[in-house]
């Protein structure tokens, strides 16, 4: 731990609410026994800085033998972050990563050009009661970046820098804040960090980053003396001094931004992209299924099942964000 000196005891609060620019409400989804809370992308603000998906998993309670298993699948054009909070995920993919992520630590796999993986409970894991409880999110990658060969890396939850003050520990877990940066190879400037804020503590929100927000995971914080409780995502004006006090049972915070990329992006099932013609392409590829010389290959220790394309719904083309 060390200490921040852009976390002051004094601390000013925010001016007023017209700071929060948009306020998100996260959609559920019950899969089976496991709820996912979407944030992003949302109908007023597909994206913050060039974070363009953001999932709450559970928190969930499995009993023995149940477990998570999302089949091997494809992704374009993105970065993916697995953070949880508790559990743990087994993550393969089709440069033959095989890796277990647990709390606190990073995986960030880098498609690119094409990648495709899995995220399963552990044979393990599953052999008890267990429970799950993370964040997952996808970062778009600039134009430069967007056909660079898939990569993936894991870093230990010792690895990543860590601020403490008055009552606030953050872990930096992607890009740049408080003058820490984080181990993750990144290729456009960004922050993503959680934060653990004991009752009425405050965090000023970094002023360094062109764009900016925050998700209560757990407890509730006061913005401008207005109260936000769990499952809320606000994401703050350019500029605007924010400053974030938790509640009377304190809370736990994702802040996230970073700089808007040059032009739009578009996002179609597991699929970003700069372009409909760069989607339309993965979608070709992936339906062809030509495992051996294709785009996409299947993880070579979970192979042998995936999950198909979705059928295009009539009149439909890939969202820009």
């Amino acid at each position: 731990m060390s200490w921040n000196p852009c976390l002051e005891p004094q601390c000013p609060e925010a001016g007023n609410l017209d700071s929060i620019e948009t306020l998100i409400i996260p959609r559920a989804r019950d899969l089976g026994g496991f709820e996912v809370r979407r944030s992003l992308p949302a109908p007023r603000r597909q994206m913050v800085g060039p974070f363009i998906f953001f999932d709450q998993a559970g928190p969930a309670e499995f009993i023995t033998g149940q477990g998570i298993d999302v089949r091997p699948h494809p992704h374009i054009g993105l970065g993916t972050v697995t953070y949880l909070y508790r559990g743990e995920f087994q993550h393969r993919d089709s440069l033959g990563s095989n890796q277990m992520i647990h709390p606190g630590a990073v995986n960030w796999m880098v498609a690119g050009h094409g990648v495709t993986h899995s995220e399963r409970t552990s044979e393990a894991t599953r052999k008890a009661p267990h429970s799950l409880f993370g964040i997952q999110t996808w970062v778009a990658l600039p134009d430069h970046a967007e056909d660079v060969d898939p990569s993936f890396e894991h870093h230990a939850k010792e690895t990543l820098p860590e601020l403490e003050n008055e009552g606030v520990e953050m872990r930096l877990i992607l890009g740049s804040a408080y003058g820490e940066r984080a181990p993750v190879r990144m290729f456009s400037e960004m922050f993503y960090g959680d934060v653990v804020m004991q009752p009425g503590a405050m965090l000023p929100m970094p002023d360094d980053h062109e764009d900016r927000g925050l998700y209560v995971s757990d407890g509730s914080i006061t913005i401008a003396g207005q109260d936000f409780e769990a499952g809320r995502m606000m994401v703050f004006r350019p500029g605007d001094p924010i400053t974030v006090k938790a509640g009377p049972a304190g809370a736990r915070i994702m802040i996230l931004g970073g700089e808007t990329l040059p032009g739009p992006r578009y996002i179609w099932w597991n699929f970003v992209a700069s372009s409909i013609e760069r989607i339309e392409e993965a979608k070709a590829d992936w339906r062809a299924g030509k495992w051996e010389d294709g785009r996409f290959t299947l993880p070579p220790d979970d192979k042998d099942e995936f999950i198909a394309m979705p059928e295009d719904p009539p009149n439909t083309r890939p969202r820009k964000a």
